[in-house]
């Protein structure tokens, strides 16, 4: 068991660590699009990848269905594994819809997870920031 500062300490230097290794400028808050965002995620019980969708229950459907018509292609060119959450309540209790891929059973405070869990990151985020790109103009429309 860590202590809040020991815990806060190693997750920075994941982070830091991750920023050194993998220089490239992410798009994740920059979308153009308000109510959407590229996420990482790295807890104690799984890191994931994924495009997040904020706002209020309608505007998160609207961007959903539009996310969705495009599973298809998702599933088929970037991401087998992805998972649609259309209602995904965060840990702060907060409700989004979520588009993501994750890796299970790895531990921000297990250093030896992180070689693999920097590459899942890294790659997969990539693949959507791709993807977003591609379909940017669809999207916004």
């Amino acid at each position: 068991m860590f202590s809040k500062e020991e815990s806060k300490q190693i997750r920075q230097e994941f982070w830091t660590g991750f920023g050194k290794e993998y220089p490239h400028k992410w798009l994740l808050y920059n979308t153009k699009i308000r109510e959407l965002q590229l996420k990482f995620t790295f807890n104690l019980k799984v890191a994931l990848v994924s495009l997040d969708i904020i706002d209020d229950e309608l505007i998160r459907e609207y961007y959903f269905e539009k996310l969705e018509s495009l599973k298809k292609i998702l599933q088929t060119e970037y991401f087998p594994e992805i998972i649609f959450a259309k209602d995904y309540e965060l840990p702060e209790g907060k409700e989004i819809s979520r588009i993501y891929v994750e890796l299970t059973d790895v531990s921000i405070h297990k250093e030896k997870d992180w070689p693999l869990v920097k590459e899942f990151l890294s790659g997969n985020m990539i693949l959507l920031e791709n993807f977003f790109k591609d379909f940017a103009d669809f999207i916004k429309k």
